[in-house]
Protein backbone atom coordinates (compact mmCIF):
# COMPACT_ATOMS: atom_id res chain seq x y z
CA UNK A 1 0.00 0.00 0.00
CA UNK A 2 1.51 3.41 -1.07
CA UNK A 3 0.13 6.32 0.96
CA UNK A 4 1.40 10.21 1.36
CA UNK A 5 3.95 9.55 3.47
CA UNK A 6 5.79 6.89 1.13
CA UNK A 7 5.23 9.23 -1.40
CA UNK A 8 7.33 12.30 0.76
CA UNK A 9 9.94 9.88 1.16
CA UNK A 10 13.12 10.75 -0.78
CA UNK A 11 15.10 8.21 -2.18
CA UNK A 12 18.66 6.65 -0.80
CA UNK A 13 20.59 8.09 -2.69
CA UNK A 14 19.69 11.99 -1.81
CA UNK A 15 20.79 10.73 2.14
CA UNK A 16 24.16 9.25 0.06
CA UNK A 17 25.11 12.70 -0.95
CA UNK A 18 24.48 13.90 2.41
CA UNK A 19 26.78 12.29 3.66
CA UNK A 20 29.13 13.25 1.37
CA UNK A 21 28.04 16.35 1.82
CA UNK A 22 29.25 16.18 5.44
CA UNK A 23 32.94 15.24 4.25
CA UNK A 24 33.39 18.44 2.41
CA UNK A 25 31.74 20.81 4.61
CA UNK A 26 34.33 19.52 7.37
CA UNK A 27 36.98 19.26 5.04
CA UNK A 28 36.45 23.17 3.79
CA UNK A 29 36.17 24.62 7.44
CA UNK A 30 38.56 22.20 9.63
CA UNK A 31 41.44 24.18 8.60
CA UNK A 32 40.93 27.30 10.91
CA UNK A 33 40.91 25.40 13.85
CA UNK A 34 44.04 23.94 12.68
CA UNK A 35 46.13 27.03 11.75
CA UNK A 36 48.57 27.42 14.95
CA UNK A 37 49.55 23.60 14.08
CA UNK A 38 49.72 23.85 10.58
CA UNK A 39 51.91 26.79 10.75
CA UNK A 40 54.38 25.23 12.96
CA UNK A 41 54.18 22.19 11.11
CA UNK A 42 55.28 24.29 8.22
CA UNK A 43 57.52 26.82 9.17
CA UNK A 44 55.47 29.62 8.33
CA UNK A 45 53.55 32.63 9.94
CA UNK A 46 49.36 31.40 10.83
CA UNK A 47 48.58 34.22 8.22
CA UNK A 48 50.43 32.36 5.52
CA UNK A 49 48.87 28.99 6.33
CA UNK A 50 45.55 31.42 6.09
CA UNK A 51 46.34 30.66 2.15
CA UNK A 52 44.93 27.31 2.79
CA UNK A 53 41.17 28.97 3.42
CA UNK A 54 41.98 31.06 0.60
CA UNK A 55 43.07 28.78 -2.11
CA UNK A 56 40.19 26.40 -0.81
CA UNK A 57 37.55 29.02 -1.59
CA UNK A 58 39.04 30.17 -5.11
CA UNK A 59 39.32 26.23 -6.00
CA UNK A 60 35.83 26.26 -5.07
CA UNK A 61 34.87 29.16 -6.96
CA UNK A 62 36.55 28.26 -10.03
CA UNK A 63 36.55 25.06 -9.90
CA UNK A 64 32.95 23.90 -9.42
CA UNK A 65 31.63 25.93 -13.04
CA UNK A 66 34.86 24.24 -14.59
CA UNK A 67 35.05 20.98 -13.64
CA UNK A 68 31.10 20.75 -14.10
CA UNK A 69 31.81 21.73 -18.03
CA UNK A 70 34.92 18.98 -17.71
CA UNK A 71 32.73 16.64 -16.89
CA UNK A 72 29.59 17.23 -18.53
CA UNK A 73 29.90 13.96 -20.71
CA UNK A 74 30.79 11.57 -18.20
CA UNK A 75 28.18 9.45 -16.65
CA UNK A 76 27.27 11.25 -13.40
CA UNK A 77 28.70 8.21 -11.15
CA UNK A 78 31.51 8.24 -12.94
CA UNK A 79 31.96 12.17 -12.49
CA UNK A 80 30.90 11.99 -8.01
CA UNK A 81 33.36 9.00 -7.94
CA UNK A 82 35.73 11.29 -9.86
CA UNK A 83 35.39 13.83 -7.84
CA UNK A 84 35.67 11.92 -4.50
CA UNK A 85 38.83 10.61 -5.73
CA UNK A 86 40.38 13.93 -6.10
CA UNK A 87 39.23 15.00 -3.50
CA UNK A 88 40.78 12.48 -1.21
CA UNK A 89 44.05 12.68 -3.39
CA UNK A 90 43.97 16.64 -2.57
CA UNK A 91 43.98 15.38 1.52
CA UNK A 92 46.64 12.64 0.95
CA UNK A 93 49.11 15.17 -0.73
CA UNK A 94 47.95 17.89 2.31
CA UNK A 95 48.93 15.60 4.82
CA UNK A 96 52.34 14.37 3.13
CA UNK A 97 53.15 18.39 2.58
CA UNK A 98 56.79 19.29 3.26
CA UNK A 99 55.80 22.58 2.87
CA UNK A 100 53.01 25.58 2.32
CA UNK A 101 53.36 25.19 -1.36
CA UNK A 102 52.88 21.89 -1.81
CA UNK A 103 49.88 21.71 1.01
CA UNK A 104 48.48 24.41 -0.95
CA UNK A 105 48.37 22.30 -4.14
CA UNK A 106 46.66 19.51 -2.22
CA UNK A 107 43.66 21.91 -1.00
CA UNK A 108 43.32 23.09 -4.23
CA UNK A 109 42.72 20.03 -5.65
CA UNK A 110 40.61 18.83 -2.54
CA UNK A 111 38.25 22.22 -3.16
CA UNK A 112 38.26 21.08 -7.59
CA UNK A 113 36.87 17.69 -6.07
CA UNK A 114 34.43 19.51 -3.44
CA UNK A 115 33.19 21.85 -6.59
CA UNK A 116 32.76 18.66 -8.73
CA UNK A 117 30.80 16.80 -6.15
CA UNK A 118 28.56 20.01 -5.64
CA UNK A 119 28.07 20.77 -9.70
CA UNK A 120 27.07 17.23 -10.47
CA UNK A 121 25.58 15.86 -7.28
CA UNK A 122 22.70 18.59 -6.64
CA UNK A 123 22.08 17.79 -10.10
CA UNK A 124 21.44 13.89 -9.03
CA UNK A 125 19.79 14.57 -5.62
CA UNK A 126 17.18 16.99 -7.22
CA UNK A 127 16.72 14.36 -10.12
CA UNK A 128 16.24 11.51 -8.06
CA UNK A 129 13.95 13.50 -5.69
CA UNK A 130 11.73 15.36 -8.72
CA UNK A 131 10.46 18.36 -9.44
CA UNK A 132 8.15 18.62 -6.39
CA UNK A 133 10.44 17.37 -3.75
CA UNK A 134 13.70 19.17 -5.03
CA UNK A 135 13.47 21.82 -2.17
CA UNK A 136 13.84 19.38 0.34
CA UNK A 137 16.97 16.93 -1.32
CA UNK A 138 18.81 20.08 -1.69
CA UNK A 139 17.60 20.90 2.15
CA UNK A 140 19.26 17.05 2.96
CA UNK A 141 22.86 17.79 1.35
CA UNK A 142 22.69 21.47 2.07
CA UNK A 143 22.07 20.24 6.08
CA UNK A 144 25.21 17.54 5.90
CA UNK A 145 27.15 21.18 5.45
CA UNK A 146 25.99 22.26 8.59
CA UNK A 147 26.06 19.41 10.70
CA UNK A 148 29.70 19.44 9.09
CA UNK A 149 29.77 22.73 11.47
CA UNK A 150 28.01 20.99 14.25
CA UNK A 151 29.82 17.85 14.68
CA UNK A 152 32.32 17.19 12.24
CA UNK A 153 34.60 20.36 12.45
CA UNK A 154 34.55 20.55 16.74
CA UNK A 155 35.46 16.43 16.32
CA UNK A 156 38.23 16.78 13.74
CA UNK A 157 39.97 20.16 15.36
CA UNK A 158 40.24 18.11 18.35
CA UNK A 159 41.17 15.30 16.60
CA UNK A 160 43.98 17.14 15.27
CA UNK A 161 44.80 19.29 18.24
CA UNK A 162 45.36 15.66 20.25
CA UNK A 163 47.15 13.32 17.15
CA UNK A 164 48.50 15.97 14.96
CA UNK A 165 46.99 18.12 12.73
CA UNK A 166 47.55 15.93 9.11
CA UNK A 167 45.50 13.03 11.48
CA UNK A 168 41.87 14.42 10.12
CA UNK A 169 43.32 14.92 6.66
CA UNK A 170 44.24 11.38 6.27
CA UNK A 171 41.00 10.73 7.92
CA UNK A 172 38.90 12.87 5.24
CA UNK A 173 40.79 10.78 2.32
CA UNK A 174 39.93 6.97 3.69
CA UNK A 175 36.36 8.31 4.13
CA UNK A 176 36.13 10.04 0.61
CA UNK A 177 37.56 6.60 -0.67
CA UNK A 178 34.81 4.88 1.08
CA UNK A 179 32.29 6.93 -0.07
CA UNK A 180 33.24 6.51 -3.68
CA UNK A 181 33.48 2.99 -3.23
CA UNK A 182 29.99 2.98 -1.99
CA UNK A 183 28.43 5.52 -5.11
CA UNK A 184 29.91 2.58 -7.22
CA UNK A 185 27.92 0.47 -5.54
CA UNK A 186 24.66 2.08 -4.77
CA UNK A 187 23.92 4.70 -7.84
CA UNK A 188 22.26 3.59 -10.90
CA UNK A 189 25.04 2.88 -13.64
CA UNK A 190 22.37 4.50 -15.76
CA UNK A 191 22.92 7.84 -13.97
CA UNK A 192 24.00 9.52 -17.48
CA UNK A 193 24.57 13.05 -18.38
CA UNK A 194 21.11 13.52 -19.55
CA UNK A 195 21.83 14.07 -23.03
CA UNK A 196 23.60 17.44 -21.44
CA UNK A 197 25.71 19.42 -24.61
CA UNK A 198 27.86 22.56 -23.71
CA UNK A 199 25.25 24.94 -26.22
CA UNK A 200 22.60 23.56 -23.74
CA UNK A 201 23.92 24.06 -20.46
CA UNK A 202 25.29 27.96 -21.33
CA UNK A 203 22.17 28.47 -23.27
CA UNK A 204 20.37 27.50 -20.17
CA UNK A 205 22.09 30.60 -18.48
CA UNK A 206 20.05 33.34 -20.41
CA UNK A 207 17.29 33.36 -18.29
CA UNK A 208 17.27 36.98 -16.27
CA UNK A 209 16.18 35.14 -13.35
CA UNK A 210 18.38 32.66 -12.86
CA UNK A 211 20.91 35.50 -12.46
CA UNK A 212 18.60 37.41 -9.64
CA UNK A 213 18.96 34.14 -7.66
CA UNK A 214 22.50 33.94 -7.60
CA UNK A 215 22.67 38.24 -6.68
CA UNK A 216 20.44 37.27 -4.11
CA UNK A 217 22.53 33.78 -3.17
CA UNK A 218 25.79 36.04 -2.85
CA UNK A 219 24.03 39.20 -1.12
CA UNK A 220 22.58 36.95 2.20
CA UNK A 221 25.31 34.37 2.57
CA UNK A 222 27.65 37.85 2.19
CA UNK A 223 25.18 39.34 4.85
CA UNK A 224 25.85 36.57 6.90
CA UNK A 225 28.74 36.06 6.67
CA UNK A 226 30.15 39.96 7.02
CA UNK A 227 29.10 39.20 10.86
CA UNK A 228 29.99 35.25 11.40
CA UNK A 229 33.37 36.02 10.23
CA UNK A 230 34.46 37.94 13.24
CA UNK A 231 31.95 36.38 15.86
CA UNK A 232 34.47 35.86 18.65
CA UNK A 233 35.23 39.67 19.02
CA UNK A 234 31.65 40.24 18.86
CA UNK A 235 30.33 38.01 21.26
CA UNK A 236 33.98 38.44 23.50
CA UNK A 237 34.92 42.26 23.35
CA UNK A 238 31.61 43.51 22.95
CA UNK A 239 29.03 41.09 24.60
CA UNK A 240 31.31 40.20 27.53
CA UNK A 241 31.04 36.47 26.90
CA UNK A 242 33.68 34.50 28.03
CA UNK A 243 36.31 33.32 25.70
CA UNK A 244 35.85 29.37 26.49
CA UNK A 245 32.03 29.72 25.82
CA UNK A 246 31.98 31.18 22.36
CA UNK A 247 32.54 27.44 21.09
CA UNK A 248 29.14 27.10 22.70
CA UNK A 249 27.65 29.87 20.86
CA UNK A 250 28.75 28.45 17.56
CA UNK A 251 27.36 25.12 18.25
CA UNK A 252 24.10 26.84 19.20
CA UNK A 253 24.25 29.03 15.52
CA UNK A 254 25.42 25.60 13.46
CA UNK A 255 21.72 23.84 15.63
CA UNK A 256 19.99 27.14 14.74
CA UNK A 257 21.43 26.63 10.90
CA UNK A 258 20.68 23.24 10.54
CA UNK A 259 16.65 23.73 11.82
CA UNK A 260 16.73 26.58 9.27
CA UNK A 261 18.09 24.41 6.49
CA UNK A 262 15.38 21.79 7.80
CA UNK A 263 12.57 23.94 7.42
CA UNK A 264 13.54 25.62 4.30
CA UNK A 265 14.00 22.24 2.70
CA UNK A 266 10.76 21.26 3.85
CA UNK A 267 8.49 24.40 2.94
CA UNK A 268 10.47 25.91 -0.23
CA UNK A 269 8.94 23.31 -2.19
CA UNK A 270 5.74 24.90 -1.98
CA UNK A 271 6.05 28.42 -0.99
CA UNK A 272 9.76 29.40 -2.03
CA UNK A 273 9.04 32.97 -2.18
CA UNK A 274 6.48 33.36 0.77
CA UNK A 275 9.56 31.53 3.06
CA UNK A 276 12.40 33.60 1.24
CA UNK A 277 11.25 36.66 1.23
CA UNK A 278 10.50 36.83 5.35
CA UNK A 279 13.47 34.85 6.41
CA UNK A 280 16.02 37.41 4.46
CA UNK A 281 13.60 40.36 5.87
CA UNK A 282 14.02 38.24 9.37
CA UNK A 283 17.91 38.28 8.92
CA UNK A 284 18.36 41.91 8.24
CA UNK A 285 16.79 42.74 11.51
CA UNK A 286 18.29 40.03 13.48
CA UNK A 287 21.88 41.98 11.95
CA UNK A 288 20.87 45.15 12.87
CA UNK A 289 19.69 44.10 16.20
CA UNK A 290 23.09 42.67 16.72
CA UNK A 291 25.18 45.85 15.71
CA UNK A 292 22.50 47.76 18.27
CA UNK A 293 21.83 45.81 21.15
CA UNK A 294 24.40 42.94 21.35
CA UNK A 295 26.14 44.35 24.23
CA UNK A 296 25.04 41.68 26.89
CA UNK A 297 26.20 37.87 26.55
CA UNK A 298 22.75 36.73 26.72
CA UNK A 299 20.94 38.98 23.61
CA UNK A 300 24.40 38.40 22.01
CA UNK A 301 24.05 34.05 21.82
CA UNK A 302 20.10 34.32 21.27
CA UNK A 303 20.73 36.82 18.42
CA UNK A 304 23.42 34.50 17.07
CA UNK A 305 21.46 31.15 17.50
CA UNK A 306 18.72 33.28 15.16
CA UNK A 307 20.22 34.32 12.59
CA UNK A 308 21.40 30.93 11.98
CA UNK A 309 18.35 29.72 11.93
CA UNK A 310 16.20 32.65 10.08
CA UNK A 311 19.78 32.91 7.42
CA UNK A 312 20.44 29.67 6.35
CA UNK A 313 16.54 28.86 5.55
CA UNK A 314 17.08 30.55 2.36
CA UNK A 315 19.90 28.11 1.05
CA UNK A 316 18.56 24.99 -0.02
CA UNK A 317 14.92 27.52 -1.34
CA UNK A 318 17.76 29.26 -3.22
CA UNK A 319 19.42 26.05 -4.76
CA UNK A 320 15.60 24.80 -5.79
CA UNK A 321 14.82 27.94 -7.78
CA UNK A 322 17.79 27.69 -10.28
CA UNK A 323 16.51 24.06 -10.49
CA UNK A 324 12.63 25.09 -11.28
CA UNK A 325 14.15 27.95 -13.56
CA UNK A 326 17.33 26.07 -15.48
CA UNK A 327 15.39 23.25 -15.71
CA UNK A 328 15.91 19.62 -14.31
CA UNK A 329 19.87 18.33 -14.96
CA UNK A 330 21.75 21.67 -15.76
CA UNK A 331 25.07 21.19 -14.20
CA UNK A 332 26.37 24.27 -14.97
CA UNK A 333 23.96 26.65 -13.47
CA UNK A 334 24.02 24.13 -10.30
CA UNK A 335 27.85 25.27 -10.02
CA UNK A 336 27.18 28.41 -10.84
CA UNK A 337 25.09 28.72 -7.42
CA UNK A 338 28.01 27.07 -5.81
CA UNK A 339 30.32 29.86 -6.99
CA UNK A 340 27.67 32.52 -5.77
CA UNK A 341 28.33 31.06 -2.20
CA UNK A 342 31.52 31.79 -2.41
CA UNK A 343 32.01 34.97 -3.80
CA UNK A 344 29.53 35.84 -0.52
CA UNK A 345 31.86 34.34 1.63
CA UNK A 346 34.74 36.26 -0.14
CA UNK A 347 32.58 39.54 -0.35
CA UNK A 348 31.44 39.22 2.93
CA UNK A 349 34.01 38.48 5.07
CA UNK A 350 36.57 41.58 3.26
CA UNK A 351 33.42 43.96 3.84
CA UNK A 352 32.84 42.94 7.47
CA UNK A 353 36.54 43.60 8.12
CA UNK A 354 36.74 46.75 7.09
CA UNK A 355 33.87 48.10 8.65
CA UNK A 356 35.47 46.22 11.85
CA UNK A 357 38.62 48.49 11.46
CA UNK A 358 35.82 51.73 10.43
CA UNK A 359 34.91 54.27 13.09
CA UNK A 360 31.83 51.73 13.67
CA UNK A 361 34.41 49.18 14.89
CA UNK A 362 32.27 46.02 16.67
CA UNK A 363 29.13 47.59 15.33
CA UNK A 364 30.40 47.55 11.69
CA UNK A 365 30.32 43.83 10.52
CA UNK A 366 26.78 43.43 11.41
CA UNK A 367 25.58 46.21 10.20
CA UNK A 368 27.41 45.98 7.11
CA UNK A 369 25.40 42.47 7.00
CA UNK A 370 22.38 43.93 7.43
CA UNK A 371 22.49 46.69 4.52
CA UNK A 372 23.90 43.25 2.34
CA UNK A 373 20.65 41.06 3.08
CA UNK A 374 18.13 44.09 2.84
CA UNK A 375 19.75 44.79 -0.52
CA UNK A 376 19.07 40.85 -1.20
CA UNK A 377 15.39 42.22 -1.21
CA UNK A 378 15.53 43.82 -4.44
CA UNK A 379 16.22 40.70 -6.84
CA UNK A 380 14.16 38.35 -4.37
CA UNK A 381 11.16 40.87 -4.96
CA UNK A 382 11.44 40.80 -8.57
CA UNK A 383 11.89 37.29 -8.80
CA UNK A 384 8.81 36.80 -6.69
CA UNK A 385 6.77 39.43 -8.55
CA UNK A 386 7.42 37.71 -11.87
CA UNK A 387 7.23 34.09 -10.76
CA UNK A 388 3.82 33.28 -12.22
CA UNK A 389 4.10 35.32 -15.78
CA UNK A 390 7.43 33.10 -15.79
CA UNK A 391 5.63 30.03 -14.68
CA UNK A 392 2.94 30.99 -17.80
CA UNK A 393 6.06 30.90 -20.47
CA UNK A 394 7.50 27.73 -19.31
CA UNK A 395 4.08 26.42 -19.38
CA UNK A 396 3.24 27.85 -23.51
Amino acid sequence: MTGPIDRARLPAVVWLLGAVAFLMGTSELIVAGLLPQISAALGVSVSGAGLLITVFAVGMLIGAPAMSMATLRLPRRSALIAALLVFAAGHVVGALSPNLTVALIGRFAAALGNGTFWAVGAVVATAAAGPAASTRAMGVMVGGTTLANIVGVPLGTAAGQVAGWQGPFWTLAVLAAAAATVIARRLPADTGHGGTSLRGEIGALRHRRLWLVYLATALIQGGIMAAYSYVAPLLTERAGLAQELVPLAMLGYGAGALAGTTFGGRRGDRRPYATLLPAAAVTAALLAAFSLWATNSFAAVVLIVLLGAAGITTNPILVGEVVRIAGPGRALPMALVTSSFQVGIAVGSWAGGLALTSALGLKGPPAVGAVLVLTALLPLGSLAATRRTAARRTAD
